[in-house]
Protein backbone atom coordinates (compact mmCIF):
# COMPACT_ATOMS: atom_id res chain seq x y z
CA UNK A 1 0.00 0.00 0.00
CA UNK A 2 1.53 3.32 -0.82
CA UNK A 3 1.12 6.47 0.95
CA UNK A 4 0.50 9.81 -1.34
CA UNK A 5 0.92 13.25 0.32
CA UNK A 6 -2.02 15.64 -0.84
CA UNK A 7 -0.52 18.96 0.34
CA UNK A 8 0.75 17.44 3.59
CA UNK A 9 -2.07 15.23 4.33
CA UNK A 10 -1.16 11.59 3.46
CA UNK A 11 -3.58 8.95 2.15
CA UNK A 12 -3.69 5.23 1.53
CA UNK A 13 -3.94 4.44 -1.74
CA UNK A 14 -3.55 0.91 -3.52
CA UNK A 15 -2.24 0.63 -7.42
CA UNK A 16 -3.23 -1.83 -9.95
CA UNK A 17 0.86 -2.45 -9.33
CA UNK A 18 0.68 -3.25 -6.20
CA UNK A 19 -1.87 -5.44 -6.11
CA UNK A 20 -2.52 -6.69 -9.61
CA UNK A 21 -4.69 -8.76 -11.39
CA UNK A 22 -2.98 -11.94 -11.03
CA UNK A 23 -3.09 -11.26 -6.86
CA UNK A 24 -6.53 -10.61 -7.13
CA UNK A 25 -7.91 -13.84 -8.69
CA UNK A 26 -5.99 -15.75 -6.64
CA UNK A 27 -7.86 -14.37 -3.46
CA UNK A 28 -10.78 -15.17 -5.22
CA UNK A 29 -10.05 -18.05 -6.39
CA UNK A 30 -12.98 -20.28 -4.42
CA UNK A 31 -15.06 -17.60 -4.50
CA UNK A 32 -18.56 -17.59 -5.60
CA UNK A 33 -19.66 -13.56 -6.19
CA UNK A 34 -23.24 -12.93 -6.63
CA UNK A 35 -23.54 -9.61 -7.88
CA UNK A 36 -27.31 -8.29 -6.92
CA UNK A 37 -28.99 -5.69 -8.97
CA UNK A 38 -28.67 -5.36 -12.39
CA UNK A 39 -29.09 -1.03 -12.74
CA UNK A 40 -26.66 1.19 -12.32
CA UNK A 41 -23.35 -0.41 -11.11
CA UNK A 42 -24.25 -4.20 -11.42
CA UNK A 43 -23.90 -4.30 -15.04
CA UNK A 44 -20.48 -2.77 -15.49
CA UNK A 45 -18.76 -4.77 -12.42
CA UNK A 46 -20.15 -7.97 -13.03
CA UNK A 47 -19.22 -8.05 -16.79
CA UNK A 48 -15.67 -6.71 -15.52
CA UNK A 49 -15.61 -9.47 -13.35
CA UNK A 50 -16.19 -11.66 -15.58
CA UNK A 51 -14.16 -10.73 -18.46
CA UNK A 52 -11.20 -10.79 -15.22
CA UNK A 53 -11.80 -14.56 -14.82
CA UNK A 54 -13.54 -13.52 -11.61
CA UNK A 55 -16.30 -16.23 -11.18
CA UNK A 56 -19.68 -14.08 -10.77
CA UNK A 57 -23.07 -14.93 -11.30
CA UNK A 58 -25.75 -12.31 -11.17
CA UNK A 59 -29.45 -12.05 -8.88
CA UNK A 60 -31.76 -10.29 -10.42
CA UNK A 61 -35.89 -10.78 -10.20
CA UNK A 62 -37.14 -12.79 -13.04
CA UNK A 63 -39.26 -11.10 -15.77
CA UNK A 64 -38.57 -7.38 -14.98
CA UNK A 65 -36.51 -5.34 -17.92
CA UNK A 66 -32.75 -5.86 -16.12
CA UNK A 67 -33.58 -9.61 -15.89
CA UNK A 68 -33.90 -8.97 -19.62
CA UNK A 69 -31.15 -6.83 -19.64
CA UNK A 70 -28.76 -9.41 -18.34
CA UNK A 71 -29.80 -11.86 -20.55
CA UNK A 72 -28.91 -9.78 -23.66
CA UNK A 73 -25.98 -8.80 -21.99
CA UNK A 74 -24.47 -12.51 -21.75
CA UNK A 75 -25.78 -14.14 -18.63
CA UNK A 76 -27.66 -17.40 -18.44
CA UNK A 77 -30.74 -18.13 -17.09
CA UNK A 78 -29.88 -21.05 -14.93
CA UNK A 79 -26.47 -20.99 -15.59
CA UNK A 80 -25.11 -17.56 -14.00
CA UNK A 81 -28.66 -15.90 -13.93
CA UNK A 82 -30.87 -16.37 -11.09
CA UNK A 83 -33.40 -15.24 -8.97
CA UNK A 84 -31.89 -12.78 -6.34
CA UNK A 85 -32.46 -15.60 -3.39
CA UNK A 86 -31.16 -18.19 -5.13
CA UNK A 87 -28.04 -15.88 -6.20
CA UNK A 88 -27.56 -15.20 -2.79
CA UNK A 89 -27.55 -18.71 -1.28
CA UNK A 90 -25.06 -19.76 -3.65
CA UNK A 91 -22.34 -16.91 -2.95
CA UNK A 92 -19.58 -16.59 -0.56
CA UNK A 93 -19.41 -12.73 -1.55
CA UNK A 94 -22.74 -10.77 -1.94
CA UNK A 95 -22.51 -7.89 -3.94
CA UNK A 96 -25.44 -5.64 -3.26
CA UNK A 97 -25.84 -3.19 -6.00
CA UNK A 98 -29.50 -2.89 -5.78
CA UNK A 99 -30.75 0.61 -5.37
CA UNK A 100 -31.21 2.24 -1.64
CA UNK A 101 -34.70 1.71 -2.20
CA UNK A 102 -34.39 -1.58 -3.40
CA UNK A 103 -32.17 -2.90 -0.58
CA UNK A 104 -34.23 -1.95 2.19
CA UNK A 105 -36.91 -4.16 0.20
CA UNK A 106 -34.70 -6.89 -0.35
CA UNK A 107 -32.69 -6.96 3.22
CA UNK A 108 -34.86 -9.54 4.38
CA UNK A 109 -33.94 -11.96 1.84
CA UNK A 110 -30.28 -11.03 1.93
CA UNK A 111 -30.04 -11.67 5.29
CA UNK A 112 -31.05 -14.83 5.66
CA UNK A 113 -28.22 -16.17 3.42
CA UNK A 114 -25.74 -14.49 5.43
CA UNK A 115 -24.49 -17.28 6.46
CA UNK A 116 -20.61 -17.34 8.97
CA UNK A 117 -17.53 -16.34 6.78
CA UNK A 118 -19.64 -14.85 3.75
CA UNK A 119 -19.08 -11.07 2.83
CA UNK A 120 -21.21 -8.34 2.20
CA UNK A 121 -20.32 -5.58 -0.35
CA UNK A 122 -21.46 -2.57 -0.88
CA UNK A 123 -20.83 0.27 -3.63
CA UNK A 124 -22.37 2.79 -1.68
CA UNK A 125 -22.22 3.68 2.49
CA UNK A 126 -25.67 4.25 2.59
CA UNK A 127 -27.28 1.28 4.16
CA UNK A 128 -24.68 0.83 6.54
CA UNK A 129 -24.42 4.46 7.64
CA UNK A 130 -28.10 4.72 8.05
CA UNK A 131 -28.95 1.28 9.09
CA UNK A 132 -31.98 3.06 11.71
CA UNK A 133 -33.86 4.64 8.70
CA UNK A 134 -33.17 1.18 6.58
CA UNK A 135 -33.15 -2.03 8.83
CA UNK A 136 -29.64 -3.27 7.14
CA UNK A 137 -27.56 -4.68 10.28
CA UNK A 138 -25.36 -7.42 9.46
CA UNK A 139 -24.86 -10.33 11.31
CA UNK A 140 -21.33 -10.37 13.23
CA UNK A 141 -19.33 -12.94 11.55
CA UNK A 142 -19.63 -11.87 7.95
CA UNK A 143 -17.32 -9.43 6.02
CA UNK A 144 -19.03 -6.10 5.06
CA UNK A 145 -17.46 -4.17 2.92
CA UNK A 146 -17.43 -1.22 0.22
CA UNK A 147 -15.70 -0.34 -3.18
CA UNK A 148 -17.07 2.96 -4.19
CA UNK A 149 -15.97 3.45 -8.14
CA UNK A 150 -16.22 7.56 -8.55
CA UNK A 151 -18.67 7.44 -11.44
CA UNK A 152 -21.67 5.54 -13.13
CA UNK A 153 -21.26 1.76 -13.83
CA UNK A 154 -21.75 2.66 -17.79
CA UNK A 155 -18.54 4.85 -17.07
CA UNK A 156 -16.80 1.89 -15.66
CA UNK A 157 -17.54 -0.38 -18.00
CA UNK A 158 -16.40 1.72 -20.70
CA UNK A 159 -12.87 3.02 -19.23
CA UNK A 160 -12.57 -1.36 -18.98
CA UNK A 161 -13.33 -2.09 -22.35
CA UNK A 162 -11.00 0.75 -23.30
CA UNK A 163 -8.41 -0.75 -20.96
CA UNK A 164 -8.31 1.97 -18.34
CA UNK A 165 -10.22 2.48 -15.07
CA UNK A 166 -12.46 4.20 -13.18
CA UNK A 167 -11.09 5.76 -9.57
CA UNK A 168 -12.52 3.86 -6.42
CA UNK A 169 -13.08 4.13 -3.00
CA UNK A 170 -12.89 1.44 -0.41
CA UNK A 171 -13.78 0.78 3.02
CA UNK A 172 -14.22 -2.01 5.71
CA UNK A 173 -16.49 -2.07 8.04
CA UNK A 174 -16.57 -5.53 9.61
CA UNK A 175 -13.82 -7.81 9.26
CA UNK A 176 -15.09 -11.12 10.38
CA UNK A 177 -12.82 -13.35 8.89
CA UNK A 178 -9.68 -11.62 8.98
CA UNK A 179 -9.76 -11.80 5.26
CA UNK A 180 -11.91 -8.65 4.60
CA UNK A 181 -9.00 -6.41 3.69
CA UNK A 182 -7.73 -8.90 0.93
CA UNK A 183 -11.53 -9.60 -0.27
CA UNK A 184 -12.06 -5.98 -0.57
CA UNK A 185 -8.76 -4.74 -2.39
CA UNK A 186 -9.04 -7.66 -5.26
CA UNK A 187 -12.53 -7.09 -5.53
CA UNK A 188 -11.73 -3.42 -6.17
CA UNK A 189 -9.46 -4.24 -9.15
CA UNK A 190 -11.39 -6.97 -10.20
CA UNK A 191 -14.26 -4.46 -11.26
CA UNK A 192 -11.89 -2.26 -12.84
CA UNK A 193 -10.69 0.22 -10.32
CA UNK A 194 -7.54 2.68 -11.70
CA UNK A 195 -6.60 2.77 -8.08
CA UNK A 196 -8.42 2.44 -4.84
CA UNK A 197 -8.18 5.16 -2.06
CA UNK A 198 -9.22 4.39 1.86
CA UNK A 199 -12.08 5.49 3.19
CA UNK A 200 -14.90 4.42 5.58
CA UNK A 201 -18.79 3.77 4.95
CA UNK A 202 -19.66 7.18 6.72
CA UNK A 203 -17.23 9.35 5.18
CA UNK A 204 -18.57 7.60 1.43
CA UNK A 205 -21.95 8.25 2.15
CA UNK A 206 -21.79 11.93 3.54
CA UNK A 207 -18.84 12.71 0.24
CA UNK A 208 -20.87 10.56 -2.54
CA UNK A 209 -24.60 12.68 -1.61
CA UNK A 210 -22.88 16.12 -1.13
CA UNK A 211 -20.91 15.91 -4.22
CA UNK A 212 -24.63 14.62 -5.97
CA UNK A 213 -26.55 17.18 -5.12
CA UNK A 214 -23.54 19.49 -5.56
CA UNK A 215 -20.96 20.33 -8.19
CA UNK A 216 -21.31 16.41 -10.08
CA UNK A 217 -25.35 16.85 -10.82
CA UNK A 218 -27.33 19.61 -8.74
CA UNK A 219 -25.00 22.42 -8.57
CA UNK A 220 -24.01 22.17 -12.24
CA UNK A 221 -27.59 21.66 -13.95
CA UNK A 222 -29.11 24.55 -11.67
CA UNK A 223 -25.90 26.85 -12.68
CA UNK A 224 -26.46 26.25 -16.33
CA UNK A 225 -30.18 27.06 -15.97
CA UNK A 226 -28.97 29.87 -14.48
CA UNK A 227 -26.00 31.19 -17.23
CA UNK A 228 -28.58 29.71 -19.49
CA UNK A 229 -31.57 31.81 -19.18
CA UNK A 230 -29.61 35.02 -18.47
CA UNK A 231 -28.16 34.67 -21.52
CA UNK A 232 -31.64 34.21 -23.25
CA UNK A 233 -33.06 36.95 -20.96
CA UNK A 234 -30.39 39.56 -22.74
CA UNK A 235 -31.08 38.45 -26.46
CA UNK A 236 -28.42 35.48 -27.14
CA UNK A 237 -30.04 33.13 -29.45
CA UNK A 238 -30.54 29.32 -28.17
CA UNK A 239 -27.64 28.10 -29.95
CA UNK A 240 -25.33 30.44 -28.89
CA UNK A 241 -26.72 30.39 -25.39
CA UNK A 242 -25.99 26.75 -25.12
CA UNK A 243 -23.06 26.84 -26.70
CA UNK A 244 -21.53 29.22 -23.74
CA UNK A 245 -22.74 27.52 -21.05
CA UNK A 246 -22.82 23.66 -22.04
CA UNK A 247 -20.91 22.91 -25.21
CA UNK A 248 -17.90 24.47 -24.60
CA UNK A 249 -17.60 23.53 -21.04
CA UNK A 250 -18.25 19.67 -21.81
CA UNK A 251 -16.50 19.51 -24.94
CA UNK A 252 -13.65 21.68 -24.55
CA UNK A 253 -12.87 23.07 -21.29
CA UNK A 254 -13.36 20.10 -18.89
CA UNK A 255 -11.20 17.61 -21.15
CA UNK A 256 -8.33 20.25 -20.40
CA UNK A 257 -9.08 19.75 -16.57
CA UNK A 258 -9.36 16.57 -16.29
CA UNK A 259 -5.98 16.26 -18.66
CA UNK A 260 -3.82 18.84 -16.29
CA UNK A 261 -5.70 20.42 -13.79
CA UNK A 262 -7.50 23.85 -13.82
CA UNK A 263 -4.62 26.25 -13.74
CA UNK A 264 -3.24 24.36 -16.91
CA UNK A 265 -6.75 24.74 -18.47
CA UNK A 266 -6.46 28.75 -18.12
CA UNK A 267 -2.91 28.87 -19.24
CA UNK A 268 -4.59 27.76 -22.06
CA UNK A 269 -7.02 30.20 -22.26
CA UNK A 270 -7.31 33.16 -23.93
CA UNK A 271 -5.95 36.31 -21.53
CA UNK A 272 -9.63 37.84 -21.27
CA UNK A 273 -10.97 34.51 -20.80
CA UNK A 274 -8.10 34.41 -17.66
CA UNK A 275 -8.30 37.38 -15.89
CA UNK A 276 -12.45 36.98 -15.66
CA UNK A 277 -12.41 33.09 -14.63
CA UNK A 278 -9.62 34.37 -11.79
CA UNK A 279 -11.13 37.09 -10.53
CA UNK A 280 -14.59 35.88 -10.77
CA UNK A 281 -14.10 32.67 -8.77
CA UNK A 282 -13.56 34.46 -5.92
CA UNK A 283 -17.31 35.63 -6.19
CA UNK A 284 -18.70 32.34 -7.11
CA UNK A 285 -17.30 30.28 -4.23
CA UNK A 286 -17.98 33.20 -1.23
CA UNK A 287 -22.11 32.94 -2.62
CA UNK A 288 -21.91 29.04 -3.07
CA UNK A 289 -19.99 28.09 -0.32
CA UNK A 290 -23.23 28.73 2.75
CA UNK A 291 -25.36 26.43 0.05
CA UNK A 292 -22.59 23.71 0.54
CA UNK A 293 -22.30 23.99 4.31
CA UNK A 294 -26.32 23.88 4.13
CA UNK A 295 -26.32 20.85 2.15
CA UNK A 296 -23.49 18.96 4.01
CA UNK A 297 -25.67 19.58 7.21
CA UNK A 298 -28.27 18.26 5.97
CA UNK A 299 -26.79 15.07 4.74
CA UNK A 300 -24.38 14.34 7.72
CA UNK A 301 -28.06 14.99 9.86
CA UNK A 302 -29.61 12.53 7.80
CA UNK A 303 -32.25 14.44 6.64
CA UNK A 304 -31.04 13.54 2.68
CA UNK A 305 -31.31 9.80 3.40
CA UNK A 306 -34.92 10.38 5.00
CA UNK A 307 -35.82 12.10 2.17
CA UNK A 308 -34.77 9.66 -0.67
CA UNK A 309 -36.48 7.13 1.32
CA UNK A 310 -39.61 8.44 2.33
CA UNK A 311 -40.04 9.94 -1.39
CA UNK A 312 -38.35 6.34 -3.11
CA UNK A 313 -40.91 4.17 -1.61
CA UNK A 314 -43.78 5.83 -3.16
CA UNK A 315 -45.85 3.92 -5.39
CA UNK A 316 -46.22 6.52 -7.54
CA UNK A 317 -42.12 7.89 -7.34
CA UNK A 318 -41.63 6.33 -10.70
CA UNK A 319 -44.32 8.47 -12.57
CA UNK A 320 -43.44 11.53 -10.72
CA UNK A 321 -39.88 11.06 -11.31
CA UNK A 322 -40.75 10.77 -15.40
CA UNK A 323 -42.28 13.89 -15.04
CA UNK A 324 -39.61 15.74 -13.47
CA UNK A 325 -36.97 14.83 -16.27
CA UNK A 326 -39.45 15.24 -18.98
CA UNK A 327 -39.56 18.42 -17.71
CA UNK A 328 -35.45 19.04 -17.88
CA UNK A 329 -35.67 17.21 -21.12
CA UNK A 330 -38.48 19.78 -22.94
CA UNK A 331 -36.95 22.37 -21.72
CA UNK A 332 -35.65 25.03 -24.44
CA UNK A 333 -32.07 24.57 -23.05
CA UNK A 334 -32.32 20.82 -23.24
CA UNK A 335 -34.23 21.24 -26.70
CA UNK A 336 -31.36 23.08 -27.77
CA UNK A 337 -28.82 20.74 -26.79
CA UNK A 338 -30.22 18.10 -28.18
CA UNK A 339 -30.35 20.11 -31.51
CA UNK A 340 -25.99 21.26 -31.20
CA UNK A 341 -25.36 17.09 -30.47
CA UNK A 342 -26.72 16.22 -34.01
CA UNK A 343 -24.57 18.70 -35.28
CA UNK A 344 -21.35 17.31 -33.79
CA UNK A 345 -19.29 16.39 -37.14
CA UNK A 346 -18.61 12.89 -35.54
CA UNK A 347 -22.47 12.18 -35.69
CA UNK A 348 -22.76 13.22 -39.42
Amino acid sequence: MAKLNFGGVEENVVTREEFPLSKAREVLKNEVVAVIGYGVQGPGQSLNLKDNGINVIVGQRKGSKTWDKAVADGWIPGETLFEIEEAAQKATIIQYLLSDAGQIATWPIIKKHLTPGKALYFSHGFGITFHDKTGILPPNDVDVILVAPKGSGTSLRRLFVAGKGLNSSYAIYQDATGKAKDRVLALGIAVGSGYLFETDFKKEVYSDLTGERGVLMGALAGIFEAQYNVLRKNGHSPSEAFNETVEELTESLMPLVAENGMDWMYANTSVTAQRGALDWRHKFRAATEPVFDELYKSVSSGKEAERVITTASKPDYREKLDAELKEIRDSELWQAGATVRKLRPQNN
